[in-house]
């Protein structure tokens, strides 16, 4: 289902997948700096979601400016919270690279804010979060995933060259919030890997977060 989000003076382009049974659940789904929603990452996680119960809305914002993309983010989320359509119990945020540090961000920024006591944002998926820039491992952007107390998946590739995996380790570690790293070995920063097809990997990728929604939304029905 197409939906045209309103944002500022402007239009975010969205796409639900919609599951055939009613979802309580759901994943709000973006791009990194380059490609779109239709990124064939994100297309591939959306249906293999949506197939197996869970609603996904994946959104484009083609802004190259973390701040801008944080901002249209929180916009989505707010959409879908006040949507008569769905009615949805929580939802989880994920981005692939530059969009996962958008949702990281989006995570503090509300954290932050002390009158909001909201649940509805139940946990991050960050699929090859980068956390630095290529070469550059002495600028880490960890400040966000520090503060944030809701759980975090990680999926990275072990030869990201955007996330060093000793780096990302030890960024884990001094975590507060429950997470879990996901290595694809071998797989660089766009997912691929020498000697696999796209659709291998991604089924790797898209089973790993399957799990771990499910592992999520089952503590707390417990």
């Amino acid at each position: 289902v197409k939906v045209k989000i309103p944002f500022g003076n402007k239009y975010l382009d969205a796409i639900f997948s919609v599951p055939e049974k009613k979802s309580t659940y759901g994943v709000i789904l973006t791009h990194g700096a380059g490609g779109d929603m239709n990124f064939p990452h994100l297309l591939s996680l959306a249906t293999y979601l949506a197939s197996r119960g869970v609603l996904c809305l994946r959104f484009t914002c083609k802004g190259l400016n973390v701040a801008y993309r944080t901002k249209a983010f929180k916009t989505v989320v707010e959409y879908l919270k006040l949507s008569d359509d769905y009615k949805l119990y929580g939802v989880f945020l994920a981005g692939r690279s530059m969009g996962s540090r958008a949702a990281a961000s989006l995570i503090r920024q509300l954290s932050q804010n002390d009158d909001d006591d909201d649940d509805f944002i139940r946990g991050l998926i960050c699929l090859s979060y980068p956390l630095h820039r290529p070469k550059l491992q002495s600028k880490l952007r960890d400040e966000d995933l520090l503060f944030i107390s809701c759980p975090v998946l990680f999926v990275s590739g072990s030869a990201d060259e955007m996330c060093e995996k000793q780096l990302l380790e030890g960024v884990a570690s001094k975590m507060k919030a429950p997470k879990k790293i996901h290595w694809i070995d071998k797989a660089n920063h766009g997912m691929a890997v020498k000697g696999r097809t796209t659709d291998d990997v991604m089924e790797e990728i898209n089973a790993q977060v399957f799990s771990w929604l499910k592992e999520n939304v089952e503590l707390e029905h417990k």
